[in-house]
């Protein structure tokens, strides 16, 4: 476990260096939101396109080794445009192309990691494990954000992949170590003969349906997680043009705004476990998606209206705008962390080990495609309308899952057999 909370903490540094530096290369090619929202739409399409079908993949194959070959694979791509990037001969398409190849390793690997995790971990440790392996995604992947934007003019698009590049390296040796041999948890193979392979498979994905669809308490944490992941992917498309044209801070106010939320999700490790066992999974989700809307909408106005600035030291002065709005990024990373923990955890005790990728690869594939609306609506709404209406529709978002993530709903199941599971 020690070493799949290192080689997650490496990978997520990589690749926030990777999200920032290329977030930034397109904005200061392009001057656009929408070009930003362009970006992160072409990055829903291979998860489209893989989610219905990797989850029947993540429940049958040795999960390590597809974390190898996830970590293989996209370092590889990258090193070839840090390359290029170095040469000066890198086109906006490329870098377009390269984000959509890491993003189709990363809708695979996310899932991958989370049914590891739940597989390594006894029943009673799931939120403590959980903590760790997303406030390393947080911090990992939010540190990084805070260093490309202080960096980033210095060292360039190219020394921010190359950086990528080594943390996939260092990263696929972790997983090296982890355990010898192939593993699996695919239960003994069903009475049921199947004419093909291709059948086979269909029938295992028709299994994962079936068993969310007689499970309202679980179908409806899955849309609150789908509404999770669509918010979170989609507020890559409003933070570096608010730290540009409202805070008027530049790379660097996006590398404070990132570091701030990077400081919350660190946090998260300490006080998550005994928070969630004071209010309970349920209101765990509802504070912290609440806190998360609230905030967003407030963002915008907290940073048009603050004015002045603060002296640090002699060579340094911070506005005071950029100050308050780091600390509600503060706030917003304890929250995204505590949400996070709550609906992974649950998730893990509610769903069986053989059941996990392919529950997990549904609610993702529903992810991804609010991602595929959001990302394209936000991006358009912030250019044209104004970056208050985008982070107001961001932020509507959250408060949609802390309405389906808190919803009070019993199940009751018959399991084969005839006996009935129940749960609240």
């Amino acid at each position: 476990m020690r070493l799949i909370f290192a080689a997650n903490l490496i990978s997520m540094v990589g690749s926030g260096m990777n999200s920032a530096g290329v977030t930034w290369f397109v904005l200061q090619k392009t001057h656009s939101e929408m070009a930003l929202g362009t970006l992160l739409m072409l990055q829903t399409i291979p998860a489209l396109m893989m989610l219905p079908f990797t989850g029947v993949v993540i429940d049958r194959e040795d999960r390590r080794r597809l974390l190898m070959v996830l970590d293989a694979v996209r370092g590889l791509v990258i090193l070839c445009v840090a390359i290029m990037a170095y040469r000066g001969v890198a086109a906006l398409w490329e870098v377009y192309l390269m984000s959509v190849i890491v993003a189709a390793g990363f809708w695979m690997f996310w899932p991958t990691i989370t049914a590891l995790v739940q597989e390594l971990t006894p029943d009673s440790h799931f939120v403590h494990s959980n903590s760790f392996l997303l406030a390393g995604v947080q911090g990992g992947w939010l540190v990084a954000g805070a260093v490309v934007g202080f960096v980033y003019n210095k060292i360039g698009l190219h020394g921010v992949l190359f950086i990528d590049f080594a943390s996939y390296v260092l990263s696929f040796t972790c997983y090296l170590f982890v355990r010898k041999g192939k593993h699996t948890v695919a239960m003994a193979a069903d009475a049921i003969v199947h004419d093909s392979a291709v059948a086979k498979f269909v029938h295992e994905l028709k299994e994962g349906i079936a068993y969310i669809k007689l499970r309202p308490r679980l179908l409806l944490l899955g849309i609150a997680w789908a509404l999770f992941i669509g918010g979170m992917l989609t507020q890559g498309v409003i933070t570096a043009p608010f730290s540009d044209r409202i805070l008027k801070s530049g790379a660097v106010g996006y590398g404070w705004l990132n570091a701030g939320w990077a400081i919350g999700a660190f946090m998260s490790a300490i006080y998550t476990p005994a928070l969630i066992s004071g209010t309970g999974h349920r209101r765990a989700v509802g504070i912290s998606m609440a806190l998360l809307g609230l905030s967003l909408i407030s963002l915008p106005f907290l940073g048009a209206h603050i004015q002045g600035a603060i002296v640090v030291s002699a060579s340094l002065t911070v506005g005071k705008a950029l100050v308050v709005c780091a600390a509600v990024y503060c706030l917003m990373g304890c929250c995204r962390a505590l949400g996070g923990v709550a609906i992974t955890s649950t998730m893990m005790e509610l769903v069986p080990k053989h059941f996990m990728g392919r529950v997990q690869n549904t609610f993702y594939f529903l992810g991804t495609l609010m991602q595929l609306v959001f990302s394209f609506t936000v991006g358009t709404v912030a250019h044209t309308r104004g970056l208050a209406q985008g982070f107001a529709i961001v932020g509507g978002i959250y408060l949609l899952a802390c309405l389906t993530g808190s919803w009070p709903v019993r199940d009751v199941v018959t399991e084969p057999g005839g006996q009935l599971e129940q749960g609240t």
